[in-house]
């Protein structure tokens, strides 16, 4: 039989463990876990898409007569998960931010029933989202399909939840329920990322949505699109300034289609339309058509990140 220095190797585990968080200034857990749980929210998050479409995203033996039921419970479960998840990302800003445990109970609840209230309003943005794929798609042969199937769609759900938790002051939970889609779908879409209605991504491997983006309405966006930033400020010892605008503003309806990169807090006017494999670092007036050709010009050394 074989064996393994197993005693050896925890030891060493736990010197490097302990290093690290000597390293960071950061305390041992205090009494359990620290930080969300990955394989919690995205338990929640499973919840919350089939409270919002029960019927299409919730168990395969749902009946009509029986969604009021299992969109209460099915509630329920989520948001008091969400309550345990909230209550520890608050917590550790908190730790990190005076050094003990506050009492974040009453704010915890407070959020978490602040994104409950929002659950309508979120379904409302979804219909259009999932009504914009439908109508953009000649291959959609119905609502229901692109619902059920479209990457696009997928990851803007998580987005919607995602964004309005960052909204509240949760970024971490917000980050990982944004991972947990692109992890699925390719599609990168920071949770600081402001989209309006009707937001279609066509195929979507590749899409990349900076922090500070802000997209209009019925705006659509196909494969391997980036809106990023051109370039980072930083302080003279190299530390990088934090939450300025740096990613683009596209206006309502506008198309920008496979391959092409959008950098810098340019503005994509309303009823623009941007060719495939467009490099574009300048501001575009609406109704424009911006080609390959148009731009060969362009220089492609600019770093791109988002």
């Amino acid at each position: 039989m074989a064996t393994f220095d197993t005693p050896e190797i925890v030891a060493s585990l736990r010197a490097v463990r302990q290093q690290w968080r000597e390293s960071q200034k950061r305390a041992l857990e205090p009494g359990g876990r620290e930080f969300p749980s990955r394989e919690a929210l995205n338990h929640i998050v499973e919840n919350l898409k089939g409270a919002l479409f029960p019927l299409r995203l919730g168990p395969p033996d749902l009946y009509p007569e029986g969604e009021d039921f299992y969109v209460g419970t099915t509630l329920e479960t989520a948001l008091h998960g969400l309550l345990d998840q909230v209550r520890l990302e608050l917590k550790y800003v908190a730790r990190q931010q005076t050094g003990r445990d506050a009492d974040v109970e009453a704010q915890a609840l407070q959020v978490t029933r602040a994104l409950a209230a929002e659950l309508p309003r979120i379904r409302t943005l979804l219909d259009s989202d999932v009504l914009a794929a439908y109508q953009g798609d000649p291959a959609a042969r119905s609502v229901d399909e692109v619902l059920l199937c479209y990457p696009g769609v997928l990851a803007i759900i998580h987005h919607r939840l995602a964004h309005k938790l960052y909204l509240l002051g949760l970024p971490l939970l917000a980050r990982i329920i944004a991972e947990l889609s692109h992890s699925q779908t390719g599609i990168d879409i920071h949770p600081g990322a402001h989209i309006g209605a009707g937001f279609f991504i066509d195929h979507g491997t590749g899409v990349v949505i900076g922090e500070t983006a802000v997209i209009g309405q019925r705006v659509r966006l196909y494969q391997a699109v980036t809106l990023g930033a051109k370039r980072f400020s930083a302080d003279s010892d190299g530390t990088l300034h934090k939450g300025l605008a740096r990613h683009p503003i596209v206006e309502d309806d506008v198309v920008i289609y496979a391959g092409a990169t959008v950098l810098g807090r340019i503005t994509i006017g309303k009823g623009a339309t941007i060719g495939g494999n467009v490099w574009l670092t300048h501001s575009v007036a609406p109704g424009s058509h911006i080609t390959q050709a148009v731009h060969r010009h362009d220089t492609h050394a600019e770093p791109v990140a988002a």
